[in-house]
């Protein structure tokens, strides 16, 4: 009896994990497909790059 609740909330578990890593994937290729299409960003991926994000957050606080 106790194994068909563990069985469950295995079950349930995985559909959140596999709907959060959906979720991840579309940002990242939300991010790319914006910044190579929308921001003429001569290499999609960079976008990626922490160096980029830095620069991002330095613009956003003012440093």
């Amino acid at each position: 009896m106790s194994n068909v609740g563990w069985g469950y909330v295995k079950h349930q578990l995985g559909l959140v994990l596999l709907v959060v890593f959906l979720c991840l994937f579309v940002f990242v290729l939300g991010l790319i497909l914006g910044y190579a299409v929308l921001g003429q960003g001569h290499n999609p991926l960079a976008i990626l790059s922490p160096e980029k994000w830095q620069s991002l957050v330095d613009k956003f606080t003012g440093r």
